[in-house]
């Protein structure tokens, strides 16, 4: 089982960036990773994958803003987020999974095909 902790959200000016980051421990190899993030109106979205060789998925409403990248030496993954919206408010959460990138680009990023998960950081955009 991995261990995944968020850190470095914040609250921040709309058009503004963020780096979120997300330490694994425990049994760290996962075929990919993810962020999802989280808010009562919409559940729980995936946002970007990436998988063991760098290869990389993201949602459409974040593709050109967000980066997705990771330390394997250090068992880190982050987020770089740039020209923040009001609406990436939210809770975000990084997972890791057993599933390979291909049939992540095929069904999506979605929440079932993650087994480990982080408790979350609050993501916070005002205009």
């Amino acid at each position: 089982q991995v261990q995944l902790v968020e850190s470095g959200g914040g609250s921040v000016q709309a058009g503004g960036s963020l780096r979120v980051s997300c330490t694994a421990s425990g049994s760290t190899y996962r075929y990919s990773m993810a962020w999802f993030r989280q808010t009562p109106e919409k559940g729980r979205e995936g946002v970007a994958a990436i998988d063991s060789r760098g290869r990389t998925k993201y949602e459409d409403s974040v593709q050109g803003r967000f980066t997705i990248s990771q330390d394997n030496a250090k068992n880190i993954l982050y987020l770089q987020m740039n020209n923040l919206k009001p609406e990436d408010t939210a809770v975000y959460r990084c997972a890791a999974s057993g599933w390979e990138m291909s049939a992540i680009q095929t069904l999506g990023i979605i929440p079932g095909a993650f087994d480990s998960w982080g408790q979350g950081t609050q993501v916070t955009v005002y205009s």
